[in-house]
């Protein structure tokens, strides 16, 4: 067995044979080459033949990202382009199933035993999963988060774990914690005062960005969720391994089963784009319950499309028609003091904003743009929240 090359080898982590390493390696590079080097011909067949098509048709030139997307439909090159991206998706999950299948009644083993960092691990088997997490294997993993192929299974956490650190090309640095250390980059700089004893991660996966808040806010209980038993089995194991106390549990940030004002700080790492327009709107107005007065809640994201030249917009949404993601797009919409007014918040109270990338940029060999398929490329996460 080797290493994972640049990701942290912590206890919980699949072990890989040469060839399954060498499989995830090449499709590593395949997608570092289609968002550096294929991605770029997208701009010039626009410019020259999709947008010419476009004018000619409607006797105007695009103007929003939706009519570009219109003018590119049938343009070749942007097609083979997304078939691309569409298969090097399905690639990765392959490249990173195949020695978790392999090792997978050992991993469970493991697990049981693995650590003692006195974090805990609450499960409930009778939560009924959203529909919006049944419908569609999100971002095309098999399963999604919630699925169980075997008793105490964790498959689909190991799985997502490694398939992160190849979808982000590195970019999220050896733990995959770029998105929370950013974010709490962020609250630093904004919220010097605030020192919360107890934060809550929604939507937590198998606590990538969970973890960094422990070593960020000494002495604070730190509680992650989310809906699938699977993932946090591993993020258990895994936070255990690491020696980082976190407390997890299986629970819709829809509707939890914490008490009122029970949390200071309340985070989420690119959960919005992953819940309905309605789900998003219940789990704000679930952390308004839950949060203290002056307390904070803060999701990350990429950016909205307002922000964005139209072109740039239009390579971003791919990911909403390409890579089962039906709430990108309409996530991309949000202005944060319209929905702290919908969800019962101060509207005046309300933030977003952009903060660089807490991984170094230089290490991160990061594309500089945002598009479908690379979210991690611009070297920046946009957040947008809401004190109480």
């Amino acid at each position: 067995m080797i290493e994972n090359a640049d990701q942290f080898a912590h206890g919980a982590l699949p072990e890989t044979t040469s060839d399954e390493f060498s499989r995830q390696e090449f499709v590593k590079s395949l997608k570092l080459h289609l968002a550096n080097k294929v991605s770029l011909g997208n701009k010039t067949a626009y410019e020259v033949r999709a947008k010419k098509r476009f004018q000619r048709a409607e006797g105007k030139a695009p103007q929003t990202y939706h009519e570009i997307r219109k003018a590119m439909e049938a343009e070749p090159y942007f097609n083979f382009w997304s078939a691309m991206q569409r298969n090097s998706q399905e690639m990765m999950w392959k490249s990173c199933q195949v020695p978790v299948e392999r090792q997978l009644p050992e991993m469970i083993e493991k697990a049981k035993t693995n650590g003692s960092a006195k974090g805990s691990l609450r499960l409930n088997p009778d939560l009924e999963i959203p529909r919006y997490h049944r419908a569609v294997d999100i971002h095309c993993m098999p399963g999604g988060y919630h699925t169980e192929f075997a008793a105490d299974d964790l498959a689909n956490g190991a799985l997502y774990d490694r398939a992160v650190y190849i979808y982000a090309m590195g970019r999220m640095g050896p733990y995959n914690a770029d998105i929370g250390d950013t974010t709490i980059a962020y609250l630093k700089e904004n919220f010097p005062d605030l020192a919360p004893k107890r934060i809550l991660d929604m939507g937590c996966s198998v606590g990538h960005s969970t973890v960094p808040y422990v070593a960020a806010y000494p002495g604070a209980e730190v509680h992650g969720i989310d809906v699938g038993a699977p993932v946090l089995r591993y993020a258990h194991a895994r936070a255990e391994s690491l020696g980082v106390p976190v407390h997890f549990s299986q629970q819709n940030a829809e509707t939890t089963d914490f008490e009122d004002e029970s949390f200071d700080l309340i985070v989420s790492h690119i959960l919005v784009h992953e819940t309905s327009h309605k789900a998003i709107r219940n789990i704000m107005a679930e952390a308004k319950r839950l949060l203290k007065p002056g307390g904070v809640v803060i999701h990350a994201e990429t950016p909205p499309y307002r922000d964005l030249e139209p072109y740039d917009a239009f390579m971003l949404d791919w990911d909403t028609r390409n890579n089962n993601e039906p709430f990108w797009g309409q996530s991309h919409e949000i202005k944060a003091a319209d929905m702290a007014e919908e969800t019962g918040f101060e509207p005046a109270k309300a933030f977003e904003g952009y903060q660089p990338s807490a991984f170094e940029v230089d290490k991160a060999k990061r594309a500089k743009v945002f598009q479908g398929g690379d979210f991690g490329g611009g070297g920046a996460w946009w957040v947008w929240g809401v004190q109480k």
